[in-house]
């Protein structure tokens, strides 16, 4: 039975081996620290946390989220430690709450690995404090209980490493936030949750039926941060295989993931819950300018389409393309790429898992079986290694025979949604591109490249981002930035940079309805004349692209003055008030070269730009390397961290934020030979002398 404690009350662990699930209201940082027998953490060596997520029988998640699971082996743990205490704290410089007060009270679960709870605490009456000591696991008469804390720190991180003896708790801490600060910036970001009609079922019988128990996963955070529905039970949002064990929420306390829960990233088929309904967003006042992301009506979503005749016994299904739920067959098939992409990384945490357990159980036998000398002599030693590897190799086998058969299952729904996707998710080379036309509702979202995993290289999922464009996009123009950068001759890297961006502005012109997006380049040496004649010979630029510092000035002064005439009139409630002659269409910058042309006061204007102009509409696309701009120092770090980093070549930097699957990133390209991308750029001109624009 759960014991449902509450602060300072204790209670005994029946079993050594357990995962400490966290749910919170917004994405927090997950850590433990390792304490001696009076509880004083000896050094930053027994601290774990994003920037050093693994120990001695303790494992943490190496990003923040709003759901984590910590592995503990309490019996792995080194002999002097006696205390585990689970830390949580809000990340700063993210534009999250800097306080627990504002957010939802964090539930924290102990269980066991078959998701058995054995103790549960809500961390309620939580204030100003940014970091909390929420639980403690401590060693008593050689027996393990867990202790709840809730001691909440107003001063932060710094302060509650202190508070347990660590020397150098401030210079740790800003480590682990910067840790936590590079992870988001790399970060693929969570689709939107969905509801439980959607859920995807493919993995029934699930990896843990084919090798024993493995390392407890990271569960998968919810996604939109809009979304927190206090309900009972939890879950997580991504990828699948099988299906992992839900912590069960505290009423009206514990928030909701959204989305299903999965191992890696995503959520579990079947315990997803139904996101709150969509509302419609209030239009702004004074005028009909709306730059909120779109909402839907106050309604049902309407049933998926039929699912595809039963199969045989033994076999799976076969897929259909847009199984997933949505009010449109655009969504379905959003919600179907991003459950794909579950999958994918749940499978791969599974197998990963397995492997790893072999290998730990295989080490573990070795060390029992020649802990006793007379084991090492003769064939007895020989003979308990060859049964030790001969167990490891059975399990990865066994391990490897599921993650086959899911891969496998993967790669047929592939081959079904490809051909199937809009023109705003598919790739260049798919013939919907031919006979494109342009729309006159903005899709929900846009394809900026591929991600792929080791475990199987040509699976690849299509990189959505949603549209309007939340944060904007930098292309790393940067040598040093890859294996596959390195080994590139430099001009060629920037001129493939430079050419990826331009697909990019082609794309998202081509998915606007007409006149509703212009593009503004900066192109201050001139050296992507070659790489943007698509855009000029085209006549989609909003102007000529802009050279030296005078047209620099000129291009930013004009984005900024826009940037704060509709914020005044947004807040002001006066949105008709506005110039005749501005633009309240959505703007792209594309800059080249970054920071050539550029002095104190353009950056400056660009980091405004960065901060301030997705929400009004003002989006900013960089092709930089960032060592061009250590001059600057770390004035820029913000400006870099803001921005999502693709390349324009194969390079795996991108990340889950559930589990922190490295993910191989394949930029976009067009078909060698192909007219596609005039045609495309042919269509914009066309629509928009339709339209009169």
């Amino acid at each position: 039975m759960t014991a449902e404690l509450v602060r300072g009350q204790n209670h005994t662990l029946p079993q050594t081996r357990l995962e400490i699930r966290v749910s919170a209201g917004s994405p927090v940082v997950a850590g433990a620290t390792l304490g001696d027998e009076n509880g004083t953490v000896r050094g930053v060596e027994w601290i774990a946390h994003p920037g050093a997520h693994r120990l001695p029988g303790l494992e943490v998640s190496r990003q923040a989220a709003a759901g984590h699971r910590l592995a503990v082996d309490l019996e792995a743990l080194p002999d002097e430690v006696h205390r585990v205490t689970v830390l949580l704290a809000l990340p700063t410089g993210v534009g999250g709450p800097t306080r627990f007060g504002a957010t939802a009270a964090p539930f924290v679960a102990v269980t066991g690995l078959d998701g058995t709870e054995i103790a549960t605490f809500t961390l309620t009456g939580l204030d100003a404090e940014s970091a909390v000591s929420a639980l403690e696991l401590y060693r008593r008469q050689g027996a393990w209980k867990v202790r709840a804390v809730g001691q909440g720190y107003a001063a932060g991180l710094a302060e509650m490493l202190a508070d347990q003896g660590l020397a150098g708790a401030a210079e740790l801490a800003a480590s682990i936030q910067e840790a936590v600060a590079r992870s988001l910036a790399r970060s693929v970001a969570p689709p939107p949750p969905r509801t439980p009609e959607g859920d995807r079922v493919r993995h029934a019988s699930g990896a843990s039926d084919a090798h024993p128990p493995t390392a407890p996963q990271p569960q998968p955070t919810a996604h939109p941060p809009a979304v927190h529905q206090p309900t009972a039970p939890q879950s997580a949002t991504h990828p699948p295989t099988a299906p992992q064990p839900q912590p069960t929420a505290h009423p009206s306390t514990a928030p909701q993931p959204a989305a299903p829960a999965h191992p890696p990233t995503g959520t579990d088929p079947g315990t997803q819950t139904a996101p709150a309904a969509p509302t419609a967003a209030a239009p702004t006042a004074g005028g009909p300018i709306n730059y909120a992301h779109p909402r839907r009506q106050h309604a049902a979503p309407p049933p998926p389409p039929p699912a595809a005749p039963p199969a045989e016994p033994g076999q799976a299904p076969q897929p259909v393309a847009g199984d997933a739920t949505g009010w449109s067959m655009d969504e379905r098939l959003y919600n179907q790429i991003w459950g794909m992409f579950e999958d994918l990384a749940r499978a791969a945490a599974a197998y990963r898992s397995a492997v790893d357990f072999a290998e730990s159980r295989m080490g573990q036998e070795l060390d029992r079986s020649l802990s006793d000398p007379r084991n090492r002599i003769g064939g007895t030693g020989d003979r308990a290694r060859e049964e030790a590897r001969a167990k490891r190799d059975e399990l990865i086998a066994r391990a490897r025979e599921v993650l086959d058969r899911d891969l496998a299952q993967l790669a047929a729904e592939a081959a079904v949604v490809e051909p199937a996707l809009p023109a705003a998710y598919a790739g260049w080379d798919n013939p919907v591109w031919h006979a494109h036309r342009i729309p006159m509702e903005l899709p929900m979202a846009l394809r900026i490249g591929d991600l792929h995993l080791p475990e199987r290289t040509d699976l690849r999922i299509p990189l959505l981002v949603r549209l309007p464009l939340e944060r904007g996009i930098w292309v790393d123009s940067g040598r040093t930035a890859s294996e596959a950068a390195a080994l590139m001759d430099t001009d060629r890297l920037r001129r493939l940079a430079m050419e990826t961006a331009v697909l990019h502005a082609a794309r998202l012109l081509a998915v606007y309805p007409p006149g509703e997006f212009s593009v503004h380049v900066i192109d201050p040496a001139g050296s992507a004349a070659g790489s943007l004649a698509p855009l000029v010979d085209a006549g989609v630029l909003a102007g000529p692209p802009a050279a030296g510092p005078g047209g620099v000035a000129s291009v930013l002064a004009h984005l900024t003055r826009r940037v704060d005439l509709v914020q005044m009139a947004v807040r002001a409630g006066a949105a008709d008030a506005l110039p005749p002659d501005l633009d309240t269409g959505e703007q792209l910058l594309v800059v080249n070269d970054f920071p050539h042309g550029f002095d104190d006061r353009a950056v400056t204007q660009l980091r405004y730009l960065a901060d301030e102009g997705p929400s009004v509409g003002v989006h900013l696309l960089m092709v930089a390397d960032r060592e061009d701009a250590s001059a600057y120092g770390p004035v820029l770090d913000p400006l870099w961290r803001s921005l999502l980093r693709i390349t324009p070549v194969a390079d795996n930097h991108l990340a889950d934020p559930w589990v922190g699957h490295a993910w191989t990133y394949e930029p976009p390209a067009t078909p060698p030979g192909s007219r596609v991308l005039e045609q495309v750029l042919a269509a914009v001109t066309a629509a928009r002398r339709a339209a009169g624009r």
